[in-house]
C-alpha cells in the first residue's frame, strides 16, 4: 500500500486560538488538495511554544508579571475535547486526511503538552500529553501519565506520536515500538542540527516511518508586550528542520529550514515489513529473556472520589 503523507512547518500565530486554527485550516487543505491522507502539525501549534519565556521565575521567587504572563498562556490553551477540535476535525474531513496536531490542553488548572489525532471522517481518535517536559517547560506544563500513550491501528498503518525530547527516553520509544508503529510522529521544537541524527537513529531502531514537524517563529510573531529579550524583528527564534524518513533512515523529504513549508512523501508501508528482515526491536531482536520493560497505562488522577454503598 502507498499513499502521500505531509509534514506541515509552520509558525503558530502566539496566543490567537482563532488566528492558529484559522492557519492551520488553510494548511490542512493544501494538504488534503495535494492528495494526502496523513498531515502532522508541530510540537505546541496551538496556541504557543513559548520560546525564552522566563515567567519570572528563579528559585523561591515568582512575580506579578511573570504570573499575567502564565495567564495569558492558560488562555490560549484548549480544552479536549472542545470547539476547538470540533473545528480541527471538520478541517480532517474536508481533507479527507489523518490529523495529527500539537496544541498545548488545559484541564483544571493544569496546562499540558498534547498531541491529538483525528480520523479522515473527523472524529477525534484520542491524545498523547508529554510525559516529560524538558527543562523550563516544567516552569508551564504538567506531565503526562501512561493512560494516553496510544497508536492507532489505522486503514494507512499504526499512528502515534513522541514529543520532541520524550525521543531520547529509550524505554518510551520501546513502549511505542512494542505497540506495532510504522507512522511514528514526532512533533518538536528542536531546531537543531543533533535532532536530524535522533530521528534518523529512531526510523531506523524502529523500523518505522518518522514524521517531524518542527515551527519556523520569527521575533515579530510574538505581540509586543511579549516578555523577552528583543534583538530583532526577523531574527529566527525558531528555523524548523521538519523531516520525514522511512524505516532504513533514509530521508523522503526536507529538512526544511528558515521558512514555511509542506513537506510531502510516498509512503510504502512495504517498507516497513522489508526493514524487519534484520532488526525488530519489539520482536526477534528484544531478548525478553534478559530484559523486560512493564508500561503502566493507568489513569493517574490526582483526585479520585468512592459512593459510599446504600
Amino acid at each position: 500500500m502507498t499513499f502521500k503523507a505531509a509534514v506541515i512547518q509552520a509558525g503558530a500565530v502566539p496566543f490567537d486560538i482563532e488566528a492558529s486554527l484559522a492557519k492551520a485550516e488553510v494548511l490542512i487543505a493544501e494538504a488534503g488538495a495535494q492528495g494526502c491522507r496523513l498531515a502532522v502539525f508541530p510540537e505546541a501549534y496551538i496556541s504557543a511554544y513559548p520560546k525564552e519565556q522566563s515567567y519570572e521565575i528563579s528559585v523561591g521567587v515568582r512575580t506579578d508579571a511573570g504570573r499575567e504572563e502564565f495567564r495569558r498562556y492558560a488562555d490560549s490553551a484548549i480544552e479536549i475535547p472542545g470547539a476547538e477540535t470540533e473545528r480541527l476535525g471538520q478541517a480532517a474531513a474536508a481533507a479527507g486526511l489523518y490529523l495529527v496536531m500539537g496544541v498545548i490542553e488545559r484541564e483544571a488548572g493544569t496546562l499540558y503538552c498534547t498531541v491529538v489525532f483525528f480520523g479522515p471522517d473527523g472524529a477525534l481518535l484520542g491524545k498523547h500529553r508529554k510525559l516529560m517536559p524538558t527543562g523550563a517547560e516544567r516552569l508551564v506544563w504538567g506531565f503526562g501519565d501512561g493512560s494516553t500513550l496510544p497508536t492507532f491501528d489505522t486503514d494507512i498503518g499504526n499512528l502515534g506520536a513522541v514529543i520532541c525530547w520524550e525521543n531520547y527516553m529509550p524505554m518510551m520509544r520501546m513502549a511505542m515500538y512494542g505497540q506495532g508503529i510504522n507512522l511514528y510522529c514526532a512533533p518538536t521544537a528542536d531546531d537543531r542540527d543533533s535532532w536530524q541524527a535522533t530521528v534518523r537513529h529512531i526510523a531506523l531502531e524502529g523500523r518505522t516511518f518518522v514524521f517531524s514537524s518542527c515551527q519556523v517563529l520569527r521575533e515579530k510573531d510574538f505581540p509586543e508586550d511579549y516578555a523577552f529579550t528583543r534583538t530583532d524583528p526577523d531574527r529566527i527564534m525558531m528555523r524548523g528542520g521538519s523531516v520525514i524518513l522511512d524505516p532504513l533512515g533514509n530521508v523522503l523529504a526536507g529538512p526544511l529550514f528558515d521558512e514555511e513549508g509542506i513537506l510531502v512523501a510516498e509512503i510504502d508501508l512495504h517498507a516497513v515489513t522489508r526493514g524487519k528482515l534484520d532488526f525488530d526491536a519489539a520482536g526477534h531482536y528484544a531478548r525478553p529473556d534478559v530484559f523486560e520493560l512493564r508500561v503502566n497505562t493507568t489513569p493517574r488522577a490526582p483526585v479520585t472520589y468512592s459512593r459510599a454503598n446504600g
